[in-house]
């Protein structure tokens, strides 16, 4: 859809993009507070002690790594129903949802093998004393009770805003975090008759909170009559082989291309370990902060699966077109704006993290690449939410694993730690080479998936003249 297009028709376009802003608001404001709740346990598990922060940072990359990628299946949950709504045949949401949560209860029962089965082997691994492995086991053992319960939270909310109802997610969301506060205070002190946890207990504390906000959306779906047409907890068929090959068809290559992203950063933050505790503390300011606003294009992105997946159920591939451009757009000027504001205020960001001159001296400049690629970033995450939309998981995900891995890891160890000249300069970049790299890989991927939506969407149109007019 060309820029020339979306103006001529600006109208048409207004009312896409609040129809999109009014769908990915409620969840952008959901994820912030997912992303709080890691922030909370951070904060209270380091009131405690050294070991008890040290034991929350390390089971939280372990069960985010885990969760994220799990996630990425639920996904296909969005399109499947999108195309459902747009076809205007809700009996078959019921059935496709129940599927989505035999699948979630199943990829849950993984995930929770996972946390248990690396227990043993994280001691010698990473070199931890036994104080700090203790607590790491039992966050692990705490969270991963209630894996399960999230992967099914998972499915609700593809369902549920999938069906345009995305202010449920919302307050879910919220009432866990406000209730992850107390029960981490409970049972990291052992308050009421529970043993004192230390930062462990924010780990069973997170699992407490999965199961509840499954049980709150799923009590939701359950009574509000705005779930009635859809019949989902009418009755529970068996897991159908079919319905669960399509779902892992499009929904693996998703979760893939998560782990690809979340462990490009993470083993960024592994390589420049070894390169001192301020270079790790200024990059970990930026993953941070990077983390947070991140939140808009990724919401924008879920919403946008959503719109252009009704518009193909409808049988109106030149309203999905359409979609997909303003989407792309809004994208842009949401990226424009996070950007300007990084860039103006990037020391005062770096100070609220540290009082460290060294870490706010380094954080700030690399808070310059996380300004530059905003744009990049939500860019192709835009066009990976418009292309689930048409069903298209496995080629976005080849291009994550060129960009993540052979850019901006292999080209981040390249230009942060080789020896030698590089572009000219007469030692290694340090934690500036992988952040340039990794800038560079957004870029790449921003380009590749944008032509691939393009392409997707062009030769989604029926012959030029049978074409339909815009059902925006």
């Amino acid at each position: 859809m060309r820029i020339a297009t979306l103006f001529s028709r600006r109208h048409e376009a207004r009312a896409e993009a609040s129809a999109l802003t009014r769908l990915a608001v409620p969840m952008m404001i959901a994820q912030m507070a997912q992303v709080a709740t890691g922030f909370v346990d951070t904060v209270m598990a380091g009131q405690v002690s050294a070991n008890d922060l040290a034991a929350v940072s390390i089971g939280s990359s372990i069960l985010i790594t885990v969760f994220i990628t799990l996630s990425g299946v639920m996904v296909a949950l969005n399109p499947v129903v999108a195309h459902h709504i747009g076809a205007r045949t809700p009996e078959k949401i019921g059935p496709s949802v129940r599927q989505g949560i035999w699948l979630a209860l199943a990829l849950g029962l993984f995930g929770m093998a996972i946390l248990f089965g690396v227990q043993p082997f994280l001691g010698a691994h990473l070199g931890l004393d036994a104080a700090v492995n203790d607590k790491v086991n039992g966050f692990l053992t705490g969270a991963g009770l209630g894996v399960p319960g999230v992967l099914l939270y998972r499915a609700l909310h593809a369902y549920s805003s999938s069906v345009n109802r995305t202010k449920p997610i919302m307050i879910v969301s919220l009432c866990a975090l406000a209730l992850n506060i107390p029960l981490n205070y409970i049972l990291i002190h052992g308050l009421f008759g529970f043993p004192e946890l230390g930062g462990a207990g924010c780990g069973w504390a997170t699992g407490a909170v999965f199961w509840f906000s499954f049980i709150a959306l799923a009590i939701h779906t359950r009574l509000a009559a705005a779930y009635r047409p859809y019949r989902l907890w009418q009755r529970f068929e068996r897991p159908d082989p079919a319905q669960q090959r399509q779902l892992l068809r499009i929904g693996a290559p998703v979760a893939f291309s998560y782990f690809l992203e979340v462990s490009a950063f993470t083993f960024v933050a592994l390589a420049i370990a070894k390169l001192g505790a301020v270079t790790v503390s200024g990059h970990q300011v930026v993953i941070n902060f990077s983390s947070l606003i991140y939140m808009i294009p990724q919401s924008l992105a879920t919403a946008l699966t959503v719109r252009v997946g009704q518009a193909l159920g409808h049988q109106d591939p030149l309203a999905a077109r359409f979609r997909s451009g303003v989407g792309m757009v809004v994208a842009l000027l949401c990226a424009c704006a996070t950007s300007l504001c990084v860039l103006l205020l990037r020391e005062p960001i770096a100070a609220m993290y540290s009082n460290d001159a060294r870490v706010v001296a380094l954080a700030a400049s690399l808070l310059l690449f996380a300004a530059v690629f905003q744009l990049s970033d939500a860019a192709q995450t835009a066009a990976a939410g418009a292309l689930r939309g048409y069903k298209v998981t496995a080629r976005p995900m080849a291009v994550h694993l060129v960009a993540f891995w052979g850019v901006g890891l292999a080209g981040g160890a390249w230009l942060g730690l080789g020896h030698g000249v590089v572009l000219g300069l007469e030692r290694p970049m340090g934690a500036h080479g992988f952040w340039l790299a990794l800038t560079i890989s957004l870029t790449l991927a921003a380009i590749l998936l944008s032509w691939m939506l393009a392409r997707v969407s062009h030769d989604a149109l029926p012959a030029p003249g049978h074409l339909q007019k815009v059902s925006a």
